[in-house]
């Protein structure tokens, strides 16, 4: 799939942008793909077969890396990873692109970058579908700084601690940039009150694994949304629940009905 560039004046941003898939009627609302921590656009939502499930229902799709990881410039310092640049680079890549408003789906970190987009730029998110992402939008700051510890070890064999062994393991089968990664989870730990939460006023669905021990409940949050709703993924852990069946019928089903 064909690698584009934005250059948005402080970051280059790679993504990817599909069309609907031939003979099929048009969505007139794109949607946009925010991909999670120490991931990128081809492991979180092609390799997924989400871009195809998307194209195939009849939407443009387009999917992109996130400052600091995939093919996007790397920074290095924390401060350039705060929630609201990242939510910024996604509502400049739609600028840059002509698209007034987008679908939002974002999983996991991307998640959190689609509620601060869906916060700050509430004209451009027709919904906001936060995947992997629950309450802990509210009562966490996301992974535990260790990961970004386990981003500078000397290697993954040195590491005791299971999540940090995981989410190391991950970063090194993504070919990730290592020190961009640790400066993101020490730059990117915002979180949203309970107040700004209930001021997200267009449709959610927030979608999490029933054995996902990272993302908090998704009743408790979609219960703060005033348009909000809860997809339970059976059986499902953080990472099994990207691609899972029963998440991409109940995200088919929630956009179809607010075309």
């Amino acid at each position: 799939m064909e690698t584009r560039r934005a250059d948005l004046g402080s970051v280059e941003i790679a993504y990817a942008d599909v069309a609907p898939a031939a003979g099929v009627a048009p969505q007139p609302v794109p949607v946009l793909l925010i991909h999670g921590f120490a991931s990128n656009r081809g492991v979180n939502w092609i390799a997924t077969g989400w871009t195809s499930t998307l194209s195939r229902a009849g939407y443009r799709v387009v999917a992109l890396d996130n400052r600091g990881h995939g093919e996007s410039a790397k920074l290095y310092r924390p401060e350039d990873y705060h929630t609201s640049l990242m939510a910024g680079d996604a509502i400049g890549l739609l600028d840059r692109l002509g698209i007034e408003r987008a679908h939002v789906m974002g999983y996991s970190m991307g998640a959190r970058i689609a509620a601060f987009a869906a916060l700050e730029h509430p004209g451009r998110a027709e919904t906001v579908l936060l995947g992997g992402l629950g309450i802990h939008l509210v009562e966490g700051v996301g992974l535990p700084l260790g990961i970004a510890d386990a981003m500078e070890a000397p290697s993954l064999e040195v590491l005791t601690d299971p999540m940090q062994r995981m989410f190391r393991a991950f970063a090194e089968q993504t070919r990730s940039d290592l020190r961009a990664l640790a400066a993101c989870i020490r730059g990117s730990r915002q979180t949203l009150s309970r107040d700004e939460v209930a001021r997200i006023s267009m449709p959610a669905l927030v979608s999490v694994g029933t054995r996902d021990p990272i993302a908090g409940s998704p009743h408790e949050l979609a219960d703060l949304l005033p348009r909000g709703r809860a997809l339970d993924i059976p059986g499902r852990d953080h990472n099994l629940a990207v691609g899972d069946r029963v998440h991409k019928e109940g995200v088919l089903a929630f956009l179809a009905e607010h075309r």
